[in-house]
């Protein structure tokens, strides 16, 4: 059980710590790409600077932010679609990484290639959008508001998970960290992996006992 609660609450920490950088970064991108609107004399260096923050920094975060949530839904009580504010949460996650990999990551690299044809401007307002929606996710991880969902009722209390989805799920997020640091660009590999392995275990519809 101590063990299980320690990984548990390695998962929780590693989400807030995520979850912040996250957000702290996409401000960063957010003053960076304001100084390119702003200053078309340092738009070069701003996009430039703004690209490889997202690849090293911004997207690592985001999945590892995303991952944490995941498995603290998926492998304890809370559940994906018990409670409106999890739900909310989940599905803004999901939008907000659609966005960031195929909306955001692909216009700042073309953005660091020909930064004069870049529109900062339509940047700008994504990233200022991002910043936007993970703060009202902490604000809905504090508040817990909406209540339960209609997907609860008559559902027994779901089991928290075995100590090696919050294990996996911690040391997945450092390994991409490092992977993304060192590439140079967002390697969402490990997550990816230990995702897949915890709805898999989910799907399959039993868990571990808690030890």
């Amino acid at each position: 059980m101590s063990s299980t609660k320690t990984w548990r609450r390695l998962t929780v920490w590693l989400h807030v710590l995520t979850s912040v950088g996250w957000m702290a970064l996409a401000a960063s991108l957010a003053a960076l790409l304001a100084l390119a609107v702003a200053d078309p004399a340092a738009r070069g260096p701003a996009l430039l600077a703004a690209h490889h923050l997202d690849a090293v920094l911004l997207a690592p975060l985001a999945v590892g932010s995303a991952l944490t949530g995941i498995v603290l839904a998926g492998a304890t009580p809370y559940g994906f679609f018990l409670h409106w504010w999890v739900a909310v949460k989940f599905a803004i996650t999901v939008v907000q990484l659609c966005i960031g990999i195929f909306l955001l990551s692909g216009m700042l690299g073309d953005a660091h290639a020909d930064p004069a044809a870049a529109p900062p401007g339509v940047l700008l307002a994504t990233t200022l959008l991002m910043v936007s929606a993970i703060a009202f996710q902490a604000w809905a991880s504090i508040a817990k508001p909406w209540g339960r969902t209609p997907w609860s009722v008559g559902r027994p209390k779901p089991a928290t998970g075995p100590r090696w989805m919050f294990a996996s799920a911690c040391v997945a997020v450092v390994v991409d960290l490092v992977l993304g640091f060192y590439a140079g660009n967002p390697m969402p590999v490990a997550s990816v992996l230990v995702l897949v392995a915890i709805m898999n275990r989910r799907t399959a519809g039993s868990r571990s006992p808690v030890r």
